[in-house]
């Protein structure tokens, strides 16, 4: 097994919620896809309420998916 040393600052420590000082590779992938996820989310919500998707029923995405797979077929 081989060992690679990383370099964060206590802050980036705490906002990744690492609270040891060695973690498996396995174990920092799952912390850094948790965050891209996190970034991810706040990003689809900022653009949903920039747009006024927020305030859609699913009834009427629903009607936003089907008439978009149909323009898709049509094509």
């Amino acid at each position: 097994m081989k060992t690679i040393n990383v370099s964060a600052s206590e802050s980036e420590l705490n906002k990744y919620g690492i609270r040891k000082n060695e973690l498996k590779l396995s174990e920092l992938v799952e912390l850094i896809n948790r965050e891209l996820i996190r970034q991810t989310l706040a990003k689809s919500i900022e653009l949903a309420e920039k747009y006024s998707l927020s305030n859609l029923t699913m009834g009427e995405i629903s009607k936003e998916v089907k008439a978009t797979r149909n323009a898709k077929n049509n094509h």
